[in-house]
């Protein structure tokens, strides 16, 4: 992680904005559920974000800098995707937290929390096509599951001054569904 920082000052002199998307799913119902499983999603959904978001604003310059957190509408809770659902719930109360505590310091924290999104994850856990899908789809509104684009143009305006009196807050991106 340090590694990371230190060779992107290098390169360009700086940092701005960091994305916290790295993240992982496996829905299990609770008879299924193992500690390696629990340990493996909140290391890397919610640890990493905070050992990346402690490293970023390290590097944030006296303007400050914008972090974005992936959350999902999933921090409602869905069937058997307890853990997955935790990480998501966590990294909502982490964004508001460190928003309080980096703000001082002219640094964002805001957090996306999308719905169903078409990825290769969405396609390698066997979503894409599935009935899963379909239901998805019939309860959204807008009537289609999201693509990665639609997430990318709402981080582009939380890393931008466009979205300077905004933090700690989460932008539902879901096409309307709840």
């Amino acid at each position: 992680m340090q590694r990371l920082f230190a060779e992107t000052k290098k390169t360009f002199n700086g940092l701005d904005v960091l994305v916290n998307n790295a993240g992982v799913y496996k829905f299990l119902s609770l008879e299924a559920i193992t500690e390696d499983e629990f340990h493996r999603q909140f290391n890397i959904n919610v640890l990493g974000t905070l050992l990346a978001t402690k490293e970023a604003a390290n590097y944030f310059g006296p303007n400050g800098g914008s972090v974005i957190n992936i959350s999902s509408t999933a921090s409602a809770g869905e069937a058997d995707a307890s853990i997955y659902s935790g990480t998501k719930g966590a990294i909502d109360a982490i964004t508001r937290g460190l928003a309080a505590e980096l703000g001082p310091r002219k640094n964002r924290v805001n957090a996306i929390a999308p719905g169903e999104v078409e990825t290769e994850g969405t396609h390698s856990a066997g979503i894409i096509g599935s009935d899963f899908e379909k239901a998805m789809i019939a309860s959204t509104p807008l009537g289609r599951i999201g693509q990665p684009d639609d997430i990318a143009r709402i981080a582009v305006f939380l890393a931008s001054d466009d979205s300077g009196w905004l933090t700690g807050e989460r932008l539902t991106a879901s096409g309307g569904y709840r």
